[in-house]
């Protein structure tokens, strides 16, 4: 558990699971392996470890005090989720929710669950086991879910892509907070709990959204899965494997970076290593990763 103050926002960082999980190839592979090995000097070991040839991927949540309000952005992957296709992911049993006592945010004082999008990875501690159903682990929020995602799923097109990112997790995960009448569906342009605009984010799910936090002149971006790794802010061109939209993907990842380079936000993406956070600037044309240590 570590914090980040935003002007009078608390950011509190929660990790599920990190580890070297994942082969370049397989995560992102329009990427030359040489790329990775040119830029060792800042990518090992925090990012990736050369000797395995593996990205380093993190899952982690993120909680948001901003006045009376406490917010979870993105759920992990969840306890005794059935993920027999993604063995990493498979049956956890982790601590989470004691670490979301300890970081002041217990399930019942949360007051809004914010999704970027509704990949597995994202949702799963939306539900929790409980007297034989998945109920909502957080009974007293309104969930926040991209509409387009949402509908992707509900209209079964999930399906139909070579790789279902979002598989079982929409009927153990999604379903039961708007069955149980706590889900708002958001698109970009809105403003939640008074803190929180959302951004377009779209191209590696159809919904996705960005949440911006601003305070006394401070900016922050939970930025979901615009990056997966660190190299895709040096080589912004490059998609992970789980881009349903390649082109808008990419569109979206380029238009970020110049706004974040702008703005001097910190970025607070779901995936990177240690430190897990950190800022854009601009390098000569393109741009580099400045880490920011708790």
């Amino acid at each position: 558990m570590q914090i980040k103050q935003i002007g009078d926002v608390r950011v509190t960082r929660i990790q599920e699971y990190s580890a070297p999980s994942h082969d370049p190839r397989f995560l992102l592979p329009e990427m030359d392996q040489h790329a990775l090995e040119e830029n060792e000097s800042w990518m090992a070991p925090n990012h990736w470890i050369p000797h395995m040839n593996k990205l380093i991927v993190t899952i982690q949540l993120w909680v948001v005090h901003a006045g009376s309000n406490i917010i979870v952005v993105d759920t992990g992957v969840g306890n005794f989720k059935n993920r027999q296709d993604i063995p990493r992911m498979h049956m956890l049993n982790n601590l989470i929710l004691e670490w979301l006592e300890a970081a002041g945010a217990p399930p019942e004082k949360v007051t809004h669950v914010v999704l970027t999008h509704l990949h597995s990875d994202h949702v799963g501690w939306n539900t929790r086991w409980v007297d034989n159903r998945w109920t909502p682990t957080f009974p007293n929020a309104k969930y926040y879910i991209p509409e387009l995602d949402f509908k992707f799923c509900e209209q079964g097109k999930n399906k139909e892509e070579k790789i279902d990112v979002f598989g079982e997790s929409f009927h153990d995960s999604v379903m039961p907070v708007v069955n149980e009448g706590l889900a708002v569906m958001i698109r970009p342009g809105m403003e939640i709990a008074d803190c929180l605009q959302v951004e377009d984010a779209a191209g590696h799910s159809p919904g996705q959204v960005a949440f911006r936090i601003r305070s006394q002149g401070e900016e922050a971006v939970f930025s979901g899965d615009i990056f997966h790794s660190p190299m895709q802010i040096v080589m912004p061109e490059i998609n992970s494997g789980y881009c349903i939209y390649p082109d808008v993907a990419r569109n979206t990842r380029y238009e970020f970076l110049n706004k974040a380079a702008d703005s001097n936000s910190l970025i607070l993406p779901v995936h990177f290593g240690d430190p897990y956070c950190g800022y854009i600037r601009r390098d000569g044309n393109g741009f580099s990763f400045e880490p920011s240590p708790f």
